[in-house]
């Protein structure tokens, strides 16, 4: 395999002395019952995450420090403490309790980026039921498979979202209540949140959970069938917990802002969980994707350690450069990535722009936690995925379980244990059997290892394109797309032919300014050959206004490979409007 050539940047000077100093050291020395010192365990081991991100602050110095910070999407601020989400966390799980909520119970949020999604996700997590969230832009169906898959019988809507919930309701006699916020007409077996949290006491026994009881389940999406329920423990907050600390390095100065909806497993990890055990305040934004918008959010709450997604990066490289310096990011002094690959691109963007680079980090829903990651004390390849969290064996293995040695493609994979691993499929032990080989977790990624331990993505298993005879990974055209000056964001899928079983087909998305024409696609052409090899480039391009993506942000290839081939498109429920 040939190993990228980009320079290697270096952040001159760092703002701060990172929580990480040595991560070689901190490889060689690492054990998880070291960093269990850092989380707050009840009598006999119990443990309860919910109790970890929040009360536990606010039983002690922290309790007047604010921890969110609320801004709507037609302008509207709030801001809570850590004392106040307790307090209200508290009394949303005394409204459970009355309506006969037991452990164990899966409750169900389907809401917009609102304090009450918050609120509502910790107070289920108290009484130790289940939590599960849902994108705001799930139609019926979506909701439908979650629910019914779950057997959830409490839901928790607003006035905006409940008629798509109506549209399936019938459908799931398993669903017992809907708790509404923001309405004043009900149904027979919907309950006022207002109503409720103003009878209900603040004063509320955390549930002692054993760690390894089920916290909270997301759902994901494959190729092919149902969505599948990932479920997670209590115990997974001591790797959310030190991740938070040392990849987005949380000081407790910090203004932290995590754009992700808690509907994606980072929205959870990190904007309720790992972020919020660490103790830092945070902001989070109720809107959609407006460039100006996000950089005036970033100037007026002081914003210090930035957590986003590759497509949002992009999206504001194809804003311009001109506008970010309209605004004071002087405060900005860590920037992360997660959710695709971050191509080197973006990187060299925010290198010359923001005056930081953009680190990235790789991890997925069955992870529950960030597992392979740049560090602010470590040098950043621009395009690598970086090297494994402290305690985390990452490999390159073969179809036998077998290590690979650095340069050689093959299945991503990681010795299974760690804290934030998914503890089953819901309802489909074979499915969650299926993700293990000789005591590895297999991602589904193809990757490599360089000389150095840097991990490289290749592709999706299933992504990888043969094209005469040669592998090509769509990340690595996808990167070599992304640097034409014409292009700024590129999917690309393997095609069926005749003569060479596949072909490279790209869809691109241009930057303003300009237009498809056949001379920029040759163009576009002729520039990625000077920079792959002389296979591995699109012999079709198709020019589109935008791309399917996840609400996460990541880009779908399978949808657009089956679109151009004239196959079923799978599962949709998490896909965002375009």
């Amino acid at each position: 395999m040939e190993i990228p050539s980009h320079k290697i940047i270096y952040k001159k000077k760092l703002k701060k002395k990172p929580n990480l100093r040595d991560y070689d050291d901190a490889v060689k020395n690492f054990r998880w019952k070291d960093i269990k010192k850092e989380i707050e365990f009840f009598k006999g081991g119990r443990l309860n995450l919910a109790h970890n991100a929040i009360d536990r602050h606010a039983d002690g110095w922290r309790k007047n420090k604010v921890a969110l910070y609320w801004e709507g999407a037609d302008g509207e601020e709030e801001k809570y403490t850590f004392q106040d989400i307790k307090n209200l966390s508290n009394k949303f799980a005394n409204v459970l309790k009355k309506m006969g909520v037991r452990k164990g119970d899966r409750v169900f949020i389907f809401l917009p980026r609102i304090p009450e999604l918050y609120i509502c996700f910790l107070g289920i997590v108290k009484t130790g039921a289940i939590a599960g969230t849902m994108f705001s832009a799930f139609g019926p169906q979506g909701i439908k498979d979650r629910m019914e898959n779950s057997g959830a019988r409490f839901l928790i809507t607003n006035s905006e979202l409940k008629h798509r919930v109506y549209q399936i309701e019938k459908e799931l006699p398993g669903l017992e209540k809907i708790i509404l916020i923001g309405d004043k007409n009900f149904h027979y077996n919907e309950v006022c949140y207002e109503k409720e949290m103003d009878r209900a006491s603040r004063d509320f026994r955390v549930k002692r959970m054993n760690p390894e009881d089920h916290a909270f389940m997301l759902y994901t999406s494959g190729t092919t069938g149902k969505p599948k329920g990932v479920m997670h423990a209590h115990y997974s907050i001591i790797q959310e917990h030190i991740t938070a600390k040392w990849v987005l390095d949380l000081h407790d100065d910090d203004v932290y802002w995590c754009t992700a909806d808690p509907g994606w497993v980072t929205g959870v990890a990190y904007e309720i969980l790992g972020s919020w055990s660490c103790g830092v305040s945070q902001v989070i934004y109720e809107g959609r994707f407006d460039p100006e918008r996000w950089y005036s959010l970033i100037e007026k709450y002081e914003v210090s350690i930035w957590y986003t997604a590759p497509t949002a990066i992009r999206m504001l490289m194809k804003a311009g450069d001109r506008l970010p310096k309209k605004y004071d990011l002087s405060t900005l002094r860590h920037l992360c990535s997660v959710g695709e690959p971050l191509n080197p691109e973006p990187i060299r963007w925010s290198l010359k722009v923001l005056g930081l680079p953009f680190h990235d980090n790789w991890w997925q829903t069955e992870g529950g936690g960030i597992l392979i990651a740049n560090y602010p004390c470590m040098p950043i390849k621009p395009g690598s995925m970086g090297k494994p969290f402290p305690g985390i064996e990452a490999a390159i293995i073969d179809k036998d379980g077998k290590k690979l040695p650095p340069g050689t493609e093959g299945d991503l994979a990681l010795k299974s244990g760690w804290p934030s691993m998914m503890r089953e499929i819901w309802k489909n032990p074979k499915k969650y059997h299926s993700y293990f080989r000789k005591g590895w977790y297999v991602s589904g990624d193809r990757a490599f290892m360089d000389k150095d331990g840097y991990f490289w993505f290749i592709g999706r298993a299933d992504d990888v394109i043969k094209t005469s005879g040669e592998r090509v990974g769509p990340f690595e055209v996808e990167s070599a797309l992304v640097e034409h000056p014409a292009i700024v964001e590129a999917a690309v899928i393997g095609k069926p032919d005749p003569m060479r079983g596949e072909i490279i087909k790209a869809f691109v998305v241009l930057r303003e300014r300009h237009r498809p024409t056949d001379k920029l696609m040759k163009d576009i052409q002729r520039f990625v050959k000077t920079r792959l090899a002389g296979h591995a480039y699109p012999r079709e391009i198709e020019f589109r206004k935008s791309l399917p993506k996840t609400r996460s942000g990541k880009i779908m290839r399978r949808l657009l490979k089956a679109q151009e081939l004239g196959l079923p498109l799978g599962d949709t429920s998490t896909l965002e409007e375009y």
